[in-house]
């Protein structure tokens, strides 16, 4: 379950690893050059607009935005990853108050551990059918739906990471600023699924379980079942791409099968 913990809780790994030695100059290389383009495109659109007698946005204004883009732009990298690190460290110091309260590391290898210890199948019996049978399929199959959900939502957190020059950039024109609340909207939706994820771990921790508890089972399938539908809760409240593969494993696993 390392994976998992790798997967969902970003540091500013991320950026060191990732974007320092290829990206940080080959990415905002492209990204001056647009730059450049911006300004084409707005002087031939504001001498178009002497001839047209449309309206165009005021020179100075321009200027004064291309500017502030600019300088953002270039540093856009170093205040990202600023700001992943403070995300990261809201959700490592709600795993922390969880340790401290309950005395148990709250991961997923804790989770997994405990989950086989008050699910326990007879495997002389081999009795997949009954009741703790199903439900421990039921979360072998949710487990592997909650990896490729999280490894497709740390891959988007990369490219959008990647993109965040260019975002800055758009906010230039009125007319491709939609490019920059999009991305916004879409990277910090995934960033909060991590604390989100904290809060949910730290709810499952805090419950006294027992072994051959029925409660206790269907709670485990519904904490695993509200790690997966994180994405979707995050959605509802302030937008954002989605991660969900349900399908994806559903068809995986009926193939193997």
């Amino acid at each position: 379950m390392l994976l998992l913990f790798i997967l969902i809780f970003c540091r500013i790994k991320i950026l060191k690893i990732f974007l320092e030695r290829l990206l940080l100059i080959g990415i905002l290389l492209i990204a001056n050059s647009f730059l450049l383009a911006f300004i084409l495109y707005y002087a031939g659109r504001y001498l178009v607009a002497h001839f047209t007698y449309t309206q165009t946005e005021a020179p100075f204004s321009f200027i004064i935005k291309l500017i502030l883009c600019g300088i953002v732009m270039n540093f856009s990298f170093f205040m990202l990853g600023f700001f992943i690190d403070i995300n990261s460290n809201v959700s490592l110091a709600i795993r922390s108050l969880g340790e401290g309260l309950f005395h148990k590391s709250i991961c997923f290898s804790e989770l997994i551990t405990t989950i086989n210890s008050n699910i326990a199948i007879d495997s002389n019996a081999l009795n997949v059918f009954s009741l703790d049978g199903l439900i421990k399929s039921i979360l072998s199959v949710s487990l592997l739906n909650l990896v490729f959900s999280y490894s497709l939502r740390y891959v988007l957190v990369k490219v959008f990471v990647l993109l965040s020059p260019f975002a800055v950039l758009s906010l230039t024109l009125n007319k491709t600023s939609w490019f920059f609340k999009a991305w916004l909207r879409n990277l910090f939706s995934l960033l909060f699924i991590q604390i989100v994820v904290s809060i949910v771990l730290l709810v499952l921790f805090s419950m006294d379980y027992s072994a051959g508890n029925l409660f206790t089972k269907f709670v485990y399938v519904g904490g695993i079942y509200a790690l997966i539908k994180t994405n979707s809760l995050v959605r509802d409240f302030i937008g954002g791409v989605s991660t969900e593969v349900s399908q994806s494993v559903k068809n995986f696993v009926g193939f193997k099968c």
